[in-house]
This record gives C-alpha cells, structure tokens and sequence, in this order.
C-alpha cells in the first residue's frame, strides 16, 4: 500500500524504529487528553468524542505497542501530506481503512527519517 501521510511534528516528532500493531479500532470514539497536547488551550479538560468519519481519528485506529501512537483517519484529508500531525500517522479514511484491512496485531511497523 502506498499512501500519502502526515507524520509527527517538531513538537511531537515520529518514534523512529521498529513496533508492532497492537490492535485495530475501527469507528473509535477519540479521547481528547489535554495533557498530550502541546498546542491545548488552558482550561481545557478531558472529552470523549462520538465515532464517525468526522473524529479526530477518523474511521478507524491502528494501535501500535508505543503509547499515544498509532496510525489513523482525518476528518480533513485534503490536510493529509501537508500539515503537521500530534506525532501520529494520519492517512486518508479510506486509506486508514485500506490499511487496517492488511493488518493484525504482531504485524512490524517500521518509521525511518
């Protein structure tokens, strides 16, 4: 599969080696988690955000064995390769779903500069 990404940032880079797929979610809620962003507003608190296509996280998560990292959907795919992601791999949702169908868990993910 061959798919244009957005990965990391200059403040939550890509973890740079080999992991593995933990497990898939598909139609996940998101969890927003204030603390895990660099760019949260003060005051902002924990949310649990309804599933769908238009979530953070799109149609689905692909967990992998490095905590708060995986490979997931976007509600803006015209934002895919061009802008910066919170460290995660963002693809399109019918990438993210394409990708998902050629995984399981103990799959090897490798992320090179």
């Amino acid at each position: 599969l061959f798919a244009p990404v957005s990965s990391g940032s200059t403040h939550d880079p890509l973890p740079i080696g080999a992991w593995k797929v933990v497990g898939t979610a598909w139609m996940p809620p998101f969890h927003y988690n204030p603390d895990l962003f660099w760019n949260a507003e003060a005051g902002d608190s924990k949310a649990v955000l309804k599933p769908g296509p238009n979530n953070p996280v799109g149609v689905v998560w692909i967990d992998i064995n490095v905590p708060h990292y995986g490979m997931h959907g976007t509600p803006s795919p015209n934002l895919v390769g061009h802008a910066q992601s919170h460290g995660c791999v963002r693809l399109t949702n019918w990438d993210a779903a394409r990708l998902a169908s050629l995984v399981k868990p103990g799959t090897r993910v490798v992320f090179k500069e």
